[in-house]
């Protein structure tokens, strides 16, 4: 589990194609590798994946022929920036919201406007996750725990503050960019719920 507050942005070292997998090495950036140990979790760009080798550095994952067509991490390229973070331990702060790391799908920025400081962004989502998508609820964005402000159809919108813009990868991010979405596991919770009760009602 994570908290969608983002450590540190690293960078895409090497991507080796092995058949329809990947194997990535990360630099980490500003991460600390110190306690990260094999068998690990770091959420890259909101999507968690397992530590396989530490060199110095950078840390090496084994991405699924799955994880490269569902989520922005198959069309990652060498020298790309991504968010990270380490999985959530139990003594930690839970800043964000709790995150899963397992991406729902690929949303796309439609439009970005100044706000002062701030920024405010609309993004578009699948039809089929803008159900879970409530205003004042939480959505992680590219493995960022963001609020939205605003839903409409299949678009929601947030506010960016300069704190985020500067410490994650969306200070460089343009409209029509790709960026991983996982809605709140407390709105699929609450739908699985609803669906039993319902049908124990009918029972």
């Amino acid at each position: 589990m994570f908290t969608g507050i983002v450590q540190a942005v690293g960078r895409i070292a090497s991507r080796e194609n092995r058949g329809s997998d990947a194997r990535i090495a990360i630099d980490a950036g500003a991460l600390d590798l110190a306690d990260v140990a094999l068998g690990d979790s770091i959420a890259v760009a909101g999507v968690c994946l397992t530590v396989v080798a530490i060199d110095g550095a950078r840390w090496i994952a084994d991405v699924s022929a799955e994880t490269l067509r569902l989520t922005t991490l198959g069309s990652l390229a060498v020298g790309d920036a991504v968010n990270l973070e380490k999985a959530l331990r139990l003594a930690d702060r839970l800043g964000g919201h709790l995150v899963s790391g397992h991406v729902d799908g690929v949303g796309r920025v439609v439009r970005i406007e100044d706000d002062g400081g701030s920024q405010r962004w609309t993004l578009r989502v699948p039809a089929p996750l803008a159900r879970y998508i409530a205003v004042k609820g939480s959505i992680c964005v590219d493995g960022t725990s963001l609020t939205v402000n605003a839903v409409e159809a299949d678009t929601f919108g947030v506010t960016l503050i300069p704190h985020t813009l500067a410490v994650t990868t969306f200070g460089a991010r343009k409209a029509a960019d790709a960026v991983n979405i996982e809605v709140d596991l407390m709105a699929r919770y609450a739908e699985r719920l609803f669906a039993q009760g319902s049908s124990g009602d009918k029972a």
